[in-house]
């Protein structure tokens, strides 16, 4: 069976992509699954996720300390078979790069319903729990889509 290849975006790659990326991992250890992460921005690129991030990551015991932040790029497309936006403005930011149809079915956002997960960067820590959470369940319903494609 072919390997599986997951991409979340933001925008700038350092608070909700970098935790979606480290959820979805710690759950798919035992699946045929590569996940990765990117913005959509180059503002952050080859730093660390964001402190606030990285402490959320660790209080449900997954580290997310050793990822670096990239920026999205033409070649993940060819490269994941699913792509994940945080929000709409990362989403159509990504489908404006689509060349065909096919890149196109590649592209939603995470929440079911068209929602979007709050950009947590500019709030406090309860930003980042409530980030955590919505992201949390959101790779639960990833894996149980997964499992019947």
């Amino acid at each position: 069976m072919e390997q599986t290849k997951i991409l979340m975006v933001c925008l700038g790659n350092i608070c909700r992509s970098p935790l979606a990326q480290g959820i979805l991992e710690s759950k798919v250890k035992d699946l045929n699954i590569e996940v990765d992460s990117a913005g959509t921005a180059a503002y952050h690129i080859g730093n660390p996720p964001d402190p606030r991030s990285i402490n959320v990551a660790k209080k449900y015991g997954i580290d997310i300390s050793h990822q670096k932040a990239r920026q999205f790029s033409q070649s993940d497309f060819s490269a994941f078979s699913h792509i994940f936006a945080m929000d709409r403005s990362n989403y159509e930011n990504i489908l404006s790069k689509t060349t065909s149809t096919e890149d196109h079915k590649k592209v939603n956002l995470i929440l079911k319903n068209q929602n979007e997960v709050p950009d947590p960067y500019y709030g406090g820590p309860e930003g980042f729990e409530n980030c955590f959470r919505l992201l949390n369940n959101a790779c639960d319903l990833i894996i149980k889509s997964l499992k019947n494609e």
